[in-house]
């Protein structure tokens, strides 16, 4: 009886989420356009935004957001908690659509790029680290059976996760639990970072990814954000400065 009442709770979550509509504005077609190759700027003109199950009387969380970002600049974004730094993030990677003004990344309006192809082009690291139940390259490809797997080795290498790797029982097929249970907190940020290094990104935004882990762990993402972001726009969110600085240092 206690499986079959969990079983019927699971089912109406999942029943919940197939429900869910998505609010972002459908794709004109005819202005359907990808976005080029390298370095992206990121530009918001005008931009508000309110999330939709927020008090109708509270102030918006954005309103008039004028930001320029220059294709291959790095931008150090502080303030305090609910200032609004993470929505920017989530805007310009398209979780939300503004209410007022528009995000354009290369000179194009975000919301005329498909979303596969704006996903393929900004990269997003945040101190949540998402990985799947699934092996070692299932979490690098999100199961894209054609990934090629020098490339695999090669993002690795990126972040430094190469002799890790080499120790691995299975290699690339090696399990990794739902929320990388069995990994480490720096090899689950390192594991995501090899990620959007394999995507190869024009546009990299951060959002505290240091925030959860040790001083030794954090030079090692250090490193590997410096390669990430060389060559890359890249936007760094923190609630540090001197977590802003370091990441910016390593560019200079």
């Amino acid at each position: 009886m206690q499986v079959l009442q969990r079983a019927g709770a699971s089912l109406g979550r999942i029943d919940g989420l197939l429900r869910e509509r998505s609010r972002l504005r459908p794709l004109d077609a005819a202005r359907a356009t990808t976005l080029p190759e390298g370095p992206l700027e990121m530009r918001f003109e005008g931009v508000g935004f309110r999330y939709h199950d927020a008090d109708e009387d509270a102030p918006p969380n954005l309103r008039g957001i004028d930001l320029t970002v220059r294709a291959g600049a790095h931008l150090g974004l502080l303030g305090r908690t609910g200032s609004g730094k993470t929505t920017l993030t989530r805007l310009a990677f398209r979780f939300y659509d503004p209410d007022e003004g528009r995000v354009r990344l290369a000179g194009i309006d975000a919301r005329d790029v498909p979303l596969a192809e704006l996903r393929r082009r900004v990269g997003l690291v945040t101190q949540e680290v998402q990985l799947v139940q699934g092996s070692v390259r299932d979490n690098l490809t999100f199961f894209d059976a054609t990934a090629p797997e020098a490339a695999l080795h090669a993002a690795l290498e990126e972040v430094g996760l190469g002799t890790w790797l080499a120790g691995l029982p299975a290699g690339l097929d090696t399990p990794v639990r739902a929320g990388g249970g069995n990994l480490s907190a720096g090899e689950a940020q390192l594991l995501a970072m090899a990620r959007v290094f394999l995507a190869d990104p024009g546009l990299v935004l951060l959002d505290e990814p240091s925030s959860r882990l040790d001083p030794a762990t954090e030079r090692r993402l250090e490193r590997a954000l410096e390669r990430l972001l060389r060559g890359r726009t890249s936007v760094i969110i923190a609630h540090r400065l001197d977590t802003v600085d370091a990441a910016l240092e390593e560019l200079a």
